[in-house]
């Protein structure tokens, strides 16, 4: 790394939007990952529907032992 970095032509929140939604990535096991990715296609579904449908699910028996 340099010692200084010139900043004289730098803007200010040039890339900032107001509301903008980040879509994180999330990374599963290999093992978990192929047998979700089955489980999709024979569903007709893509893999992050079927996702979202478990961890939806999930959540909802969480929030019934809470």
């Amino acid at each position: 790394m340099r010692r200084e970095y010139d900043f004289s032509q730098a803007v200010r929140g040039k890339f900032y939007r107001k509301g903008a939604e980040l879509q994180l990535p999330i990374y599963l096991d290999t093992k978990l990952q192929s047998h979700l990715e089955q489980i999709a296609q024979r569903k007709g579904k893509e893999l992050g529907e079927v996702v979202n449908q478990l961890v939806k699910k999930e959540l909802e028996l969480l929030k019934e032992l809470a």
